[in-house]
């Protein structure tokens, strides 16, 4: 929501900035070109001689046509002398070659260029600092990369400067501190690194704007001197690499209505005072950092904020009592940290409040009454935390609860008749000490999708009126539950359905009906026997096992084995492995780029592995992935095996791209990609994949297949990496490594936690996930600003409104009826590739027909209608 509004807010703005252009603009201009004859035309015919323009958007520009009329030519009366303020608007036109800036600064007049969202592949031009009249400079997702040039500073009529969503690296020049009537700045999206200098926050003193987001080799702390910004309103300082705790100075910030230092390395205690002054504060985003101690009590003075969002952090103590009292708050997120205490009673009639989520803290208590009760409350989750207590009756009385989660806590008693909840779609239970039945009331609820009670102590019989429901998963599993079990739900109807651990339900295909008799019971104490003293002789085996090879690893060296002629050595490479080399992060271990002496860069992913993997082992798996040879299969360089510990830590080299990885793609401020391009990506993907799971021998699982997995070339060629993980560090390890990663859990197929035998269908829906990235354009863990569900949720629920499955199409890759067409059909094989039920989904050489029929839109036939109505994983 921040960003979206931002972004407009910032459109607005330039707009403005066009209309507003002062009277002495153009007539200060005068001076500098009275020594020669101007003609518009013929500079702005110039410049668009040096562009490709494959969709003919500027061949209009004649010269028989006043330029004022000219496509994308927009001229506003300046005053003074009779002059004009020109505007060009060229963003999204698909344009790329030479920016010819020469021609082009020496129209009269230049107010206002927008280059945005194009792909001209080259370095920021430094004659653009010749447009001395400039007030609004827009080059974000512009193919640009390089350094930031230090001539920008010439710029002095500058009020809006956005650069966003490039490849621009190096530090931010200082000399834009002269930039002193900057009102927008935004960096974001890019390549920058090193400190910021003081004096760009000291100088600034107007800026409105100020976004420096996703530059993640930064290395700075927040500077004291951002509070000399006094009129800054959005503040923009996401996953840019910046560490220490936040100053005192940033609390003089009045007018901030948007703050965002999420995923940073944040630390320590808020300031006492913090949210005193910050009166017009909407949204406040503090997660994934490393705060800790109590959250301030003055947030209570936020009087306008809408959403609280501080998950992924260390706080301590009860949730600030103020915060729930706010007259419009909507969003709290507050999962992931050390919270205690008790969740509040609400005022129902006057809350706005939409979702809260608290899980994985340690709040106890009863679950307040009127949590149900708030009309627009359409997500609580509370799970793993010490809730006690039984589930109120009021706990769907809210006309809009869609998702209800209280998993792993100590509730009793009852689960009440939720009739009222006719929009529920999920309800999980599962893990507390709930007694009764299974209400049969929940087979009346029109939409309820996912019901998991397991663990429970549930007695009686599965309801019949649950056959009614379109369910994509039933998990009853380990409670008392008896008798037989409904035919349709046993039938493979129904996806995903976990019964076992009821003893006493019948009716299941393999148990010979429910008038088989029942084993003997000696048989079953003996069997249990046998089973204990075949786990204790397991376990003290391992124990025995893991002692001996640590005391082995303990003795070892790093030892570094390359497969291609790389300049490094073992230590220089485990120097390199600092912070400030890091360019990600996952499941197993984090990322860094490292430039060798001879100028090449690598990328080296360092991986914790279990105390079980021998160097041997390791390096027998690594001559197996070296050995592979695809367009779309990452290259591996070598890798460096160290035990100095005994941690046994293993360090994977790879070929770098200079593009990044398609996450990089798709995170940026503006994913400006083509559709054409999108599906090539796709394609390359699902090629990998195929010759992983088919052609190469022996055959592979990736197993931990996501976009940031997937890196970039030339021509937006995609290279496969991150695949054999599970081989590196072990079993028991990668399913405990990627059971703690709640930020990729998005591209895991639901089966995974319910079979001990991964299958290549588990890659398939790992790739659906990637290909509805590439088909609405929004990453996979948070499609919407105002909606935490994961993108195949947020798609399955659109799709289910008449009309909803175009609304899901991003519009910046649907620009024409071909395309539309082709990301219809891909949508719909997409939905296929996450279906829950497995052997539902095709595999993955079968994707790639599909997608190659989608390279000829030409002859593309209309896409499928969609069967049935999808419904959520």
């Amino acid at each position: 929501m921040a960003t979206t509004a931002a972004a407009a807010n910032l459109l607005l703005f330039s707009a403005v900035l066009l209309l507003a252009t002062p009277s002495n603009a153009a007539s200060a201009a005068a001076p500098a070109v009275a020594a020669m004859p101007v003609q518009p035309q013929e500079l702005l015919l110039s410049f668009r001689s040096s562009l490709n323009d494959p969709s003919g958007a500027l061949s209009t520009w004649s010269r028989s046509t006043p330029y004022c009329n000219w496509s994308h030519v927009t001229c506003t009366a300046g005053g003074g002398g009779g002059g004009v303020a020109v505007g060009l608007s060229l963003q999204g036109l698909g344009l790329s070659g030479d920016i010819a800036a020469e021609p082009l600064c020496r129209v009269p007049g230049l107010a206002a260029l927008s280059l945005a969202s194009n792909t001209f592949n080259q370095t920021v031009p430094l004659q653009l600092s010749r447009c001395a009249l400039l007030v609004s400079l827009n080059l974000s997702s512009a193919g640009l990369w390089g350094p930031l040039p230090d001539q920008l500073a010439m710029l002095a009529s500058l009020a809006s400067l956005d650069l966003s969503g490039n490849d621009i690296e190096g530090q931010v020049p200082p000399g834009l501190a002269a930039l002193r009537g900057l009102q927008v700045l935004d960096l974001g999206g890019n390549r920058l690194s090193g400190v910021l200098h003081p004096a760009l926050f000291r100088n600034l003193t107007k800026l409105h704007f100020l976004d420096l987001s996703k530059n993640q080799f930064l290395e700075s702390e927040l500077p004291p001197e951002l509070g000399e910004m006094a009129g800054l309103r959005w503040l923009f300082l996401q996953g840019s690499g910046f560490g220490g705790a936040i100053p005192e100075t940033l609390l003089q910030l009045e007018q901030l209505e948007v703050l965002d230092l999420s995923m940073n390395s944040l630390t320590g205690a808020l300031p006492p005072a913090f949210g005193h002054n910050f009166r017009k504060l909407l949204s406040l985003d503090l997660s994934q950092n490393g705060f800790s101690g109590p959250f301030p009590k003055e947030i209570g003075k936020c009087v306008m904020l809408q959403r609280f969002q501080v998950q992924g952090n260390g706080f301590t103590g009860e949730l600030p009592a103020g915060l729930w009292s706010l007259p419009d708050l909507r969003v709290v997120r507050a999962e992931s940290n050390r919270f205690s205490g008790r969740l509040p009673e609400l005022s129902a009639a006057a809350s706005r409040l939409e979702q809260v989520q608290v899980d994985n803290n340690s709040i106890s208590g009863e679950i307040p009454r009127s949590i149900g009760m708030v009309r627009t409350m359409y997500r609580f989750t509370a799970s793993a935390n010490r809730l006690a207590g039984g589930l109120p009756d009021t706990l769907c009385d809210s006309p809009a609860m869609s998702i209800i989660n209280v998993s792993g806590n100590a509730l009793s008693g009852a689960i009440p008749e939720l009739t009222r909840c006719r929009r529920l779609v999920s309800l999980s239970l599962s893990g507390n000490a709930l007694t009764g039945p299974i209400p049969a009331s929940l087979g009346g609820l029109p939409v309820l999708t996912y019901i998991d009670v397991s663990s429970n102590g549930l007695t009686g019989a599965i309801p019949a009126e649950l056959q009614g429901l379109k369910l994509a998963l039933l998990n009853v599993s380990y409670n008392h539950l008896t008798g037989r079990v409904p035919p349709s739900l046993v039938s493979g109807a129904l996806p995903a359905v976990f019964l076992q651990g009821n003893p006493g339900l019948c009716g299941l295909p393999a148990d010979g009906g429910c008038d088989a008799p029942a084993a003997p019971p000696s048989r079953n104490r003996l069997a249990l026997a046998a089973t204990v003293a075949s786990f204790v002789t397991g376990v003290l085996l391992l124990l025995a096992l893991g002692a001996f090879a640590v005391c082995r690893r303990l003795h070892a060296a790093a030892k570094l084995v390359l497969f291609y002629p790389i300049k490094i050595t073992a230590d220089e490479l485990l120097a390199a492995l600092r912070d400030k080399n890091a360019i990600g992060r996952g499941a197993f271990g984090k990322v860094y780029l490292i430039e060798l002496q001879d100028g090449q860069n690598i990328a080296v992913k360092k991986f914790i592995c279990s105390s079980n993997q021998t160097f041997g082992a390791v390096k027998n798996h690594m001559k197996t992935f070296a050995k592979i040879r695809h367009k779309n299969i990452a290259r591996l360089l070598g890798f460096c095996y160290d035990s100095h510990g005994g941690g046994g830590e293993v360090s994977v080299i790879y070929e770098h791209l200079r593009m990044g990885s398609l996450q990089d793609l798709i995170r940026a401020p503006k994913f400006a990609v083509g559709w054409n391009d999108r599906l090539r990506i796709a394609i390359g993907v699902a090629e990998g994949l195929v010759y992983l799971h088919r052609d190469y021998t022996p055959r592979f699982l990736h197993r931990d297949l996501k976009s940031s997995n997937v890196l970039l070339g030339d021509d937006f060629e995609p290279r496969v990496t991150g695949f054999g993980i599970d081989r590196v560090v072990g079993e028991k390890a990668y399913r405990s490594s990627l059971a703690s990663d709640l930020n990729y859990s998005c591209y895991i197929a639901p089966e995974v936690n319910c079979t001990k035998k991964p299958t290549h269908l588990m890659d398939v829906y790992s790739f659906g996930v990637i290909l509805l990235e590439l088909i609405t354009g929004k990453p996979a863990g948070q499609p919407a600003s105002d909606d935490s569900v994961d993108i195949v949720r947020w798609v399955r629920r659109r799709v289910n409104v008449a009309g909803g499955a175009a609304q899901i199409l991003d519009p910046a890759a649907a620009v024409s009826h071909a395309a539309q067409q082709g990301m219809q059909a891909a949508l719909e094989l997409a939905l296929l590739c996450t279906s829950v039920m497995p052997d539902q989904r095709p595999a993955m050489d079968e994707v790639v027909r599909s997608l190659q029929l989608l390279h000829s839109p030409q002859t593309l036939p209309p896409p499928p209608p969609f069967t049935g109505v999808a419904v959520e994983p």
